[in-house]
């Protein structure tokens, strides 16, 4: 094992620079080129009606998930958001609140659901259909680290100062399978430019053939908007339940997929599957 990685875990080591940090500025480029995909949307598959549940990322609420639930209600789905405030981190209130939005949200549409997740929001949206796989189609996270610990991230200080439980007091039954996929088609969009969290600690590491990893690019605080998450999201909710398939891009667009940040830039120059 890795002296970067600890039981799994990816370490303090990983941690990003602070060049990428400063570099989360860009994430403004994601947000302005998400509006060209909007008119674009009549080229991408079109949706079922089946819901779909957003979940923000720490310190976010639905607000900052309501352009991509937009996005994904023109498409044809049930797009909704959380209803649980700001996401300050978890807490049994918190952790039976999302249950609850889930079981309603199936019950309301008498459908399977797919749950997306942003950064801390794909951890829950993970351990959601781990709880209840019969009742999730698939899970897709954005720069979630389910591989991580805050300290391998660049949000430690502000984890340790706001979060509503301190990691340490986290039950154990929630944190010991984080990194490992729940049993349903799973996919997880991670960026090598990550100024956030370590992007080794987004990604997964699994022989399974339901499970999947998609280099988005771009900064972590954008990839609710990056266009390349919102097509790699509409070809993954556009699967038929129980005919999952890996992501293909057509041969014009895999150039965009293609990790292209310099190794000096990034800690590790290997992919860690």
């Amino acid at each position: 094992m890795s002296d970067k990685t600890q039981h799994g875990k990816v370490t303090r080591e990983l941690k990003p620079s602070r060049l990428l940090l400063m570099l989360e500025g860009r994430a403004i480029y994601d947000a302005v080129s998400m509006l060209p995909m909007f008119p674009l949307k009549r080229f991408l598959p079109k949706g079922d009606d089946h819901p779909v549940l957003v979940l923000p990322g720490f310190l976010a609420s639905s607000r900052s998930t309501k352009p991509l639930r937009k996005f994904i209600q023109d498409l044809g789905y049930r797009a909704h958001r959380w209803k649980l405030g700001y996401n300050m981190g978890y807490s049994h209130e918190l952790h039976d609140g999302m249950r609850e939005r889930v079981t309603e949200l199936v019950e309301r549409y008498n459908s399977k659901i797919s749950i997306i997740g942003w950064s801390l929001g794909g951890i829950y949206a993970r351990e959601l259909a781990r709880e209840m796989p019969d009742i999730v189609r698939q899970v897709i996270s954005m720069g979630s680290p389910f591989r991580g610990t805050p300290e391998s991230s660049n949000a430690e200080r502000i984890f340790q100062l706001f979060a509503a439980t301190p990691y340490e007091e986290i039950p154990a039954s929630f944190l010991e399978n984080l990194a490992v996929a729940p049993p349903v088609p799973t996919t997880a969009l991670y960026t090598r430019g990550d100024g956030v969290v370590a992007w080794q600690s987004t990604v997964e590491v699994s022989d399974r053939d339901d499970v999947e990893n998609i280099h988005v690019g771009g900064a972590h605080l954008g990839l609710g908007f990056n266009p390349r998450s919102l097509f790699a999201i509409a070809d993954r909710l556009a699967q038929p339940d129980g005919q999952w398939q890996p992501f293909q891009p057509p041969l014009v667009l895999r150039p965009l997929f293609h990790n292209w940040y310099p190794d000096w830039l990034v800690n590790g120059d290997k992919e860690p599957v």
